[in-house]
């Protein structure tokens, strides 16, 4: 029989301005914390958040954040929350510095806030982490009993961080529903271990209908530095569609693609996660040999809102056959989910995947 599993935040908050409240909420879960951001992050946000937490009496100690998402940066991090006695855990930044905290509040067993100033991935809301090394190569997803006790989004500051990176959130968050229903057509499982649940495909769905019917204006929106509702209905697309619905109804070869890119050394690792992601979600689509109507409208769409549709664009123009398989065989490893697409495909079908994206891409712009 099947078993199906739906998980959530313990409370979402989205709006412009809403980081001058964040105190009110974090003194509800603990009254010390350990304050993780990179530095730029913290230059942006440490007025408001010092504010906040001051007037909400709770103590805090901040500390940098050095890149990259690995087990030693964890175990740093979490020694220091150890010499410092705090009892709640708050990340302010992207994805890495997001699934690093989430990490560090499961090392300690301490309530988690998730702040996103960046509407870049689908990482906030998530009960999972993903681990690299130090040199930045994909290594394994780390899984938590429960998701973040609070995410809270300011538009206001998203909105400031550059188009690029937004447009990268709306790439990850367009993978979401094509993920799910291979997954949901391979009767594979979810990252919470169940088969995908109605609410999962109809939030990954809404998630998908969102994103191309505001993308585009919310894009030109945040390239102007405006909240708009269009800005409102993508940020919530990009982090709480999206997380839920890759969450509760599963990933498959767009971010396996992305994670075999990992496998290479060059200059595709200047991209965003986005980028990658909407790279893999074209190879999944010509892996599942959907027509090529809705390839050339979804190629159209990321082209729009400037993602990288060609292997130029991806920095893998002249890359040798051997590496293209290389990344296919790293997407295909037993530990990632290219196998809730198809359990039977190879490093070489990939591989020809992604130089067909480059020629359908390339063929496209010929014609526009």
């Amino acid at each position: 029989m099947s078993k199906f599993v739906y998980s959530s935040p313990r409370k979402y908050i989205q709006g412009s301005g809403v980081i001058n409240e964040l105190g009110k909420y974090v003194a509800e879960l603990g009254c010390s914390a350990l304050v993780v951001a990179d530095s730029i992050v913290w230059e942006i946000v440490h007025s408001a958040v010092k504010q906040s937490l001051d007037v909400a009496e709770v103590s805090f100690q901040y500390e940098v954040f050095n890149g990259e998402s690995s087990a030693s940066e964890i175990h740093r991090l979490s020694e220091l929350a150890r010499s410092y006695k705090t009892t709640t855990v708050i990340g302010l930044g992207g994805g890495k510095t997001l699934d690093t905290v989430k990490a560090i509040a499961d090392e300690l067993k301490q309530p988690v806030i998730i702040v996103p100033t960046v509407a870049s991935t689908d990482a906030p809301c998530s009960a999972l982490s993903v681990i690299y090394t130090d040199e930045g190569v994909f290594e394994k997803y780390r899984f938590y009993t429960k998701n973040p006790d609070l995410v809270l989004v300011d538009t206001a500051i998203c909105v400031n961080a550059p188009v690029r990176l937004f447009a990268s959130g709306i790439a990850d968050g367009l993978a979401t529903y094509i993920e799910a229903a291979a997954v949901k057509r391979s009767h594979s499982l979810s990252m919470v271990e169940g088969s995908p649940t109605v609410a999962a495909m109809a939030i990954a769905e809404a998630c998908e209908k969102t994103l191309l019917t505001w993308g585009k204006s919310a894009y030109e929106s945040v390239a102007s530095k405006v909240v708009t509702p269009a800005v409102e209905a993508v940020v919530e697309a990009n982090t709480l569609l999206s997380g839920l619905g890759f969450e509760n109804a599963g990933l498959a070869g767009a971010h396996a693609i992305h994670n075999g890119f990992t496998a290479i050394s060059g200059d595709i690792h200047h991209l965003t996660h986005g980028e990658k992601v909407a790279y893999g979600t074209l190879t999944q689509l010509v892996l599942e040999q959907r027509p090529d109507s809705e390839i050339a409208e979804y190629i159209r769409f990321y082209r729009s809102i400037k993602m990288p549709t060609t292997m130029k664009e991806m920095h893998l123009e002249g890359v040798a056959w051997a590496d293209l398989v290389k990344i296919g065989n790293q997407a295909n490893n037993e530990g990632d989910t290219l196998r809730n697409l198809d359990s039977t495909l190879s490093g070489e079908d990939v591989a020809n995947a992604l130089l067909a994206v480059d020629a359908i891409s390339r063929s496209l712009c010929k014609i526009n």
